[in-house]
This record gives C-alpha cells, structure tokens and sequence, in this order.
C-alpha cells in the first residue's frame, strides 16, 4: 500500500517563542512532523544558541542548526503594541503556542495562558520553565546540569568513589522536549472531544524527578540512597565495561538466562555452575573476579569481532562519535541525512527517529535565517500588505 505521503500533523500551526533546547527541539519535533512552526525571534540576534560557540556551517551556529530546522522564522519585537497586535494575529490562526520564558514574562505583554484562553478558546499553550508555572522556585531560572543536580540524577552518576558527575548531554532539556511533543499531542485530540484548548505547565524539575525511575523508587522504597557504580550497575553483574583487544565493549547479562548464553557464548559454560557466580547476588559479590575471568577471553579479539560473535546478546562495542555516525547501521536506518541551507549548502544531519508506515515525518527542511520568513508570515498569514509591514520594519518592530 503506498504512503498517503502527507506527515501526520499536517494543517497544525504553532506558534513558536521558544529558545535554546528544550522548547525548540520540541517544535522541531512537531515541524518533521507536519506541522506549521512560527518561530517568533527577538530581531537583535534571534535566538541565543545562533551565537553558540563550535562549529559554524555557512555562517550558522552547529547550535542551532540542531534544534531548529523547518521553521519559519519572524525577526519580530513583541515587547512593543505593533509587535503585539502582530502576534495577536499570529494566535487567532494557530493550534498551539509554546513558550519558555520565566513565569509571568508574557503576561506583561497579554500572551499569558488566562489572556490567550479568552481570545483563543482552541489555542493549545505550553509553558516549559524551569520550576514550573507556581510556587516559591518559579522564578528562578533553570539550566540542564544544575537540574540534574537538584533532582539527584548527579548523585546516582559517576564512579563508585568518585563525586556525582552530570550526564555530557542536556538529557533533562531533551526529554522535557519529548514529553512536551506528546502532551501537545495529547492535548490536541482531546480538543477534537471538548472544542477547547488548554495550558500545559511542563517543569525541567519535574521532568528530572520523573526520570529518576527505578532509582527514584529503590530510595523511595527501600529508604536507601543508590550508589554509583561507574560503567558498572550496583546490583547486577556482569553489567559494565571490559576490555578487548582494541578498546571495550559494553554486556548489561541482567539476568540468569543471559549470564548462561553468556557463559557459553565466552567458552565456559561451567561459570553457571561456579558458587561464586550462581546468582546474582554472588555474581555482585565477586564482580572483580568475573571480570578478571571474562578479560582474559575479551581480550584475545577485538570489539568489533565481539559486537558480532554476541550479536544474541546485550553486547556493543563502545564508540567514538566517528564510530557511531559512520556505523552502516545508522545509514541502514535512515538516521543520517542532509538538508540544503541558503548559506551552507548541504549539511548532514541526525534526522528524525520517527518512522510512521503510512504518514512519514519531513524531517530534511533547513532551519531558518534570522527573519528570513517575516515578511511572507506577515503577509500570508496576518494579512498585512507591504506599506504596513514597512512601516513596522522602518519603526524597528522587525527585522
């Protein structure tokens, strides 16, 4: 059966505040998606991460390149009333609107949720903030490794006897931008019930805290802090890193099943049988003895040669970002592609992990230069003719 060919939020606009990761990876998200992104920028600069250090590709931020592309982008200064009845018109179009300034930022201008709501029963508004929408933290603002410090996802990360280290990756920022794309969708088919519209109030904090998991639940439960355990996991074995010929490979044998095919897969299957190693618990216990034993036969190949003789079991080489990103697999995938940018020409992208049979994702549209879109926005879709949109440009409103 063919493709309808038609991405699955196709006719949804949104209009997009939003800046740096975790707002614009969301509408980066709902653009491969299908749908309309207006991302609203301040006409000196745009957004910060344009002026983001490392690698620039014709001129552009690597930064931003990442989180941004199939917008349109409107240079627009919406701290002045032209710049506001600019947006109002923006609204009165959109299916949702997201935003990531500090609580109360937008209601100095009439954007909050209560003013919104009024005038835009349908419109969909997601605030993501740091500390959330109320109480006494939220006005402070909020950055990725400090929320993983206070949430306790430091103290879980690191080496046994070393301090809490942060995740290398803005894993809050990112999965707050996950479940902000399922909430709006979420939101949006309830509208298709209720007629209306509503808030989202999505907290870095609170994405944090639930992220903990399991590890939440072991302190929660058991009334015990997690320790840290490196590559390793405090309680399973084998579950870490070892040594190859040329470099390691990482096993997670979580259970009785995997350490026998393990074993075996290794050469000896009388492991199984050894006391040391008979559960779990004494495979913990006597974890620098089991690694010493696995080493030795590790060590007689390479990574690569061990990635495939235990292709059945939960074990990979560890890569360097070169090894991932030139891996066949990820090309096999669909997962490397290009995009053609005014400035850049063509730039290799991560592209979208979404494969829907039968409305596939656009995931290979540019991000966009600052204000390129502003005048076809404000012409097409808030209904100003050029004498009005000059006139905003010569009072400095846009760019």
């Amino acid at each position: 059966m063919a493709k309808s060919g038609r991405p699955p939020l196709e006719g949804i606009r949104v209009v997009d505040f939003s800046r740096v990761i975790a707002g614009p990876m969301c509408t980066q998200i709902l653009s491969d998606m299908g749908a309309e992104v207006i991302k609203i920028e301040n006409p000196d600069g745009g957004d910060d991460t344009r002026k983001g250090a490392g690698p620039r590709a014709g001129g552009e931020s690597h930064f931003f390149m990442t989180y941004n592309r199939g917008k349109k982008s409107v240079a627009l200064d919406f701290t002045k009333p032209e710049g506001q009845a600019v947006v109002h018109k923006l609204l009165a179009g959109a299916d949702v609107m997201v935003e990531n300034f500090r609580p109360g930022v937008l209601k100095k201008y009439g954007f909050d949720y209560a003013s919104t709501h009024e005038k835009y029963p349908r419109l969909i508004c997601l605030s993501i903030s740091a500390y959330g929408q109320t109480g006494p933290l939220s006005d402070r603002p909020g950055y990725d490794p400090v929320l993983q410090a206070e949430s306790g996802m430091m103290s879980v990360n690191g080496e046994a006897n070393g301090e809490g280290l942060r995740h290398a990756i803005a894993i809050v920022d990112t999965m707050t931008a996950i479940h902000s794309v399922a909430a709006i969708n979420a939101a949006l088919f309830a509208r298709t019930g209720t007629g209306r519209g509503q808030h989202v109030d999505l907290a870095l904090y609170d994405t944090a805290l639930v992220s903990l998991g399991n590890m939440g639940s072991y302190y929660l439960i058991g009334g015990e802090q997690p320790r840290r355990a490196g590559n390793g996991h405090f309680a399973s074995a084998p579950n870490s890193s070892f040594e190859t010929s040329n470099g390691k490979i990482y096993m997670a044998v979580a259970n009785q099943k995997l350490f026998t095919d393990t074993a075996k897969a290794l050469g000896h299957p009388e492991w199984v049988a050894d006391p040391r190693f008979a559960t779990v618990a004494d495979r913990v216990a006597n974890k620098p003895e089991l690694t010493r034993l696995m080493e030795e036969v590790l060590k007689t190949d390479t990574k690569e040669n061990w990635a495939h003789k235990l292709r059945h079991l939960p074990a990979g080489p560890i890569r360097t970002m070169k090894e991932a990103l030139d891996e066949p697999e990820v090309r096999r995938r669909g997962m490397l592609k290009t995009y053609h940018h005014s400035t850049a020409g063509d730039v290799p992208i991560i592209g979208s992990n979404y494969h829907f049979s039968d409305t596939p994702v656009d995931d290979t549209r540019p991000p966009p230069a600052l204000g390129e879109h502003t005048d076809q926005v404000l012409r097409d879709l808030a209904g100003l003719g050029a004498a009005e949109i000059a006139a905003l440009r010569e009072k400095k409103v846009i760019a």
